[in-house]
């Protein structure tokens, strides 16, 4: 029963991947491609294989960029919530700033983000904190305001304050959403970080890509960006389960 449900959930991932590298190799074979202009799935592959100490330094970058700036973004989006549900004021000032920071492609943050941290590691968490914390804010804010009108008017009657509220009653309904929040966000910045260490890196998966590129190096060039949708694809799948555990625990 086990091997049968192991196999499934095999096929399940295996044949989106086989069909995604069978169109890539057809696509290049149609179009009569070399590999200065798009190697063969194979050549990509062979380079990512024969070389996993190449592309293992830079994995690892992005991994830690990616994770703090998740990390960060998170916190500072459910910090932003948590300001928005305790005032109008701050609502009518911090929500539209969110989104309009939001609506903000990351190519126009970039100087802005060299000016405020130079062009090292900083400014990469920076840029992507800024494409993290937006989903943390609005389904964080949004969780603030589940609970019903009657749950609230209870922990008012019983002259609950507004820190006990927020903790014994709001934080745990935000839970749920905050998850959903890391699910959404986590690969958008394994990819947020990689674009900002093409842009302004001087490592990573990013600044691999960049450097590939320059010394005409493109199944390398190709084998990072595959690499880095892997990452993205793992982070997606670690923050489902993530969810789903922490959602079986506290239920």
């Amino acid at each position: 029963m086990n091997e049968a449900r192991f196999l499934n959930r095999f096929l399940q991932v295996a044949w989106p991947s086989a069909l995604l590298v069978g169109g890539w190799a057809v696509w290049v074979r149609a179009n009569g491609y070399t590999d200065l202009v798009a190697p063969m799935p194979q050549s990509v592959a062979a380079d990512v294989l024969t070389h996993p100490g190449a592309y293992l330094g830079p994995v690892l970058t992005t991994t830690w960029t990616a994770l703090a700036g998740l990390v960060a973004g998170m916190l500072l989006g459910g910090l932003l919530a948590v300001a928005v549900w305790s005032s109008r004021l701050l609502t009518a000032v911090l929500t539209p700033a969110a989104v309009l920071m939001r609506s903000v492609p990351v190519v126009a943050i970039v100087p802005v983000m060299i000016g405020l941290f130079g062009t090292g590691r900083p400014a990469v968490v920076a840029i992507t904190v800024v494409v993290t914390f937006f989903p943390a804010f609005s389904l964080v804010a949004s969780g603030l305001r589940a609970p019903s009108a009657s749950t609230r008017d209870v922990f008012t009657v019983l002259g609950a304050s507004k820190p006990a509220t927020l903790t014994r009653l709001l934080i745990p309904y935000a839970v749920p959403n905050a998850l959903v929040a890391v699910r959404i966000a986590a690969p958008s910045t394994i990819l947020s970080a990689m674009l900002a260490e093409f842009l302004i890196g001087k490592s990573g998966l990013g600044f691999m890509f960049v450097d590939s590129v320059s010394y005409s190096h493109y199944a390398r060039a190709w084998g990072t960006g595959v690499v880095a949708t892997a990452l993205a694809v793992a982070s997606f799948v670690a923050a489902t389960r993530l969810e789903r555990r922490t959602l079986e625990r506290v239920s």
